[in-house]
């Protein structure tokens, strides 16, 4: 494995946890600055969206950059990020860091990701981006409990700084280990031409895919504690426990899932998005019993992320030509889908229907996002058929 996969997977930890901690630290932020909880959420809410709008603008600008640079000035500009959420004298400046922090996260991401297929032959490509996107994985595990814990500790700005202080060295880090793109990688792709690449059809149903699983999901895991407290019957003390064991699912199902993608690439899609049709159903039963709930919570994890590496893996290989604004908009329909299934699963839980229902968003929208799917590969194999004759 290249050492600089490592560099960059460290790097996608440090991004990662930054993007999640607030979750961890909100009571006391909120208390410092005099807002209610509400209000400090949207600083989630706002990154999500400079996530979605800056990055796909960002990556326009800086089409023509070496991406080895590019890299590395997008983690020098988080770094900086961090410092000044650190010393934000007031809730309006934490946001403005925020934002300007997020602005980076698709760009860096768009490029990270074919900086990571790079390294590897093509035969591993799946492989390679589980490595990287692990790194967000472990952010969930371990980053943003440490980070919690250490803004528990120390107050919240400590958490900023601690966060600084990891991207620092992993930014050092890849600029020791990695290589410049091959000069023929170099010679970016106009604009024109990257927005060309977004009109194939792998690249913008791939968009969809993504869009579709995230709403389901997260229609889910937006309400998943109070789900377990009121529905499993679990003590608050005990959510937790049950939040790490779906972290350590989501870890095993990156990598699953892209092992798989290197063997074939669209039948482990297909089959990894029927596989969630099949677990979102087992939550309907399980959500009742702790012990149930706990096996089907890893399952379903674990078989939610699998899908991550084989999506990306298609979007750089249909965009190959010109990767650059492909890759960075995958944060774009991430976040879009996150966005999309917060809010629905807000609209459920207000209509009353109660939280164990919730999964059956997550069944449509993978079904539709299954469908997607097979309907892509089905015109790959009509365009290879038309292409042979």
């Amino acid at each position: 494995m290249p050492v600089a996969l490592i560099a960059l997977a460290l790097a996608v930890f440090s991004v990662g946890t930054a993007e999640l901690i607030i979750a961890g630290i909100l009571p006391d932020l909120a208390a410092d600055f005099g807002v209610d909880i509400p209000t400090a959420g949207l600083l989630v809410t706002g990154y999500a969206v400079a996530v979605a709008i800056g990055g796909p603008i960002f990556a326009l600008l800086t089409a023509h950059l070496p991406r080895r640079k590019l890299i590395l000035g997008v983690m020098s500009l988080f770094v900086l990020g961090q410092a000044l959420c650190a010393l934000a004298p007031s809730y309006g400046w934490l946001m403005a860091a925020r934002i300007l922090v997020a602005c980076g996260h698709g760009l860096f991401f768009g490029a990270g990701t074919v900086a990571a297929a790079d390294l590897v032959p093509p035969s591993k490509r799946g492989m390679a981006l589980s490595v990287f996107l692990g790194g967000f994985a472990v952010a969930t595990i371990f980053g943003v409990p440490l980070g919690t814990a250490v803004g528990n500790a120390l107050g919240w700005r400590w958490s900023f700084w601690a966060l600084g202080a990891i991207a620092l060295g992993a930014t050092i880090f890849v600029a020791v280990v990695l290589p410049p793109a091959p000069a023929k990688q170099e010679e970016e792709a106009g604009r024109a031409a990257q927005i060309r690449a977004l009109g194939r059809q792998q690249v913008y149903l791939s968009y969809l895919v993504i869009g579709f699983v995230m709403a389901g999901t997260l229609a889910f895991t937006t309400y998943l504690v109070p789900l377990l407290i009121e529905v499993t019957g679990i003590p608050q003390d005990w959510t937790p426990a049950y939040l790490v064991l779906a972290g350590v699912g989501t870890a095993v199902g990156i990598y699953a899932g892209g092992r798989a993608a290197d063997w074939r690439l669209m039948p482990t899609l297909i089959a990894v998005l029927i596989g969630q049709v099949v677990a979102s159903a087992l939550l309907l039963p399980t959500a009742s019993n702790p012990v149930a709930m706990a096996i089907t919570l890893f399952l379903w994890s674990g078989i939610g992320a699998a899908f991550d590496a084989p999506v990306q893996s298609r979007i750089i290989e249909a965009a190959r030509d010109a990767p650059h604004l492909a890759a960075t908009l995958v944060s774009t329909a991430f976040n879009v889908g996150i966005a999309l299934g917060a809010w629905l699963g807000g609209l459920w839980i207000g209509a009353n229907l109660g939280y164990q229902g919730l999964p059956l968003l997550g069944i449509i929208g993978s079904l539709i996002a299954a469908g997607l799917a097979t309907f892509s590969w089905a015109l790959d194999r009509r365009h290879r058929r038309l292409a042979m004759a």
